[in-house]
């Protein structure tokens, strides 16, 4: 699995892809947060905390993440490698894991970079070091955990098509509808409103952003992430077969 990884790694970084993704997260998040107008800039909401950046990062990353994991499989398939990959002496498993890793470790890489902000906003607060720091790394470890999620929803739709920009697509609408879709489906259903929000992504990252770390929330991103790897590898499975 480890060779898988450093492969994925060595390809990222080999071509702009890898450089792409970082720049394109930290200058968009950046625009939003200290340039722009609006209701993300941090210096006019007059508080003291990262609620903006931790609202936007996850709509930048439904479209960047798929962006990172459409060509996994996809790649694969369309140049005839797959078949090849797989006949490597190790599991189906490992070599989706590593796929998988390998893609997480490029966007926990462009993540990295965001902690600069954790202590420009504690200078900036009054008095200085007023920050909830409870709640912003609640926050950095739900958005671990929805990365993890979205990552492997993205390598799921991979081996969908040997098209990119198709597994691209899928995966962006999957990744909305996990994130957003449910939430905006409890509000047409107010009688079950808490149980369908409690289905998708976001319920559960806001939860985690209040810095408490719930094993319910932890459960659901494990579960959805392991969910995906898992119709992964009976795809790569039957197409072994």
């Amino acid at each position: 699995m480890k060779s898988i990884i450093l492969r994925e790694i060595k390809s990222f970084f080999g071509s702009p892809i890898g450089y792409l993704v970082i720049a394109i997260f930290l200058i968009s998040n950046g625009l939003f947060l200290w340039v722009f107008e609006g209701d993300y800039n941090i210096l006019n909401s007059g508080y003291a905390d990262l609620t903006p950046f931790f609202t936007l990062a996850p709509w930048i990353l439904i479209f960047l993440i798929p962006a990172v994991t459409m060509r996994s499989f996809s790649d694969e398939k369309k140049q005839g490698t797959l078949e090849l990959l797989l006949t490597k002496p190790l599991s189906v498993w490992e070599i989706v894991n590593g796929k998988f890793f390998g893609s997480l470790l490029l966007i926990i890489l462009a993540i990295i970079p965001t902690f600069i902000y954790v202590k420009v906003i504690s200078n900036l607060g009054s008095p200085e070091g007023n920050i909830d720091m409870g709640s912003t790394i609640g926050s950095y470890f739900g958005l671990l955990f929805l990365i993890a999620a979205y990552s492997a929803i993205g390598i799921f739709t991979s081996t969908l098509s040997e098209n990119q920009i198709v597994a691209f697509i899928i995966a962006v609408f999957l990744c909305f509808i996990f994130y957003f879709g449910f939430a905006g489906l409890a509000t047409l259903i107010p009688g079950s409103s808490t149980i369908i929000s409690a289905l998708g992504m976001q319920d559960h990252f806001k939860s985690m952003s209040r810095g408490v770390i719930d094993t319910r929330d932890v459960i659901y991103f494990l579960s959805i992430t392991v969910l995906f790897l898992s119709i992964t590898v009976y795809q790569l499975k039957s197409f072994k077969a």
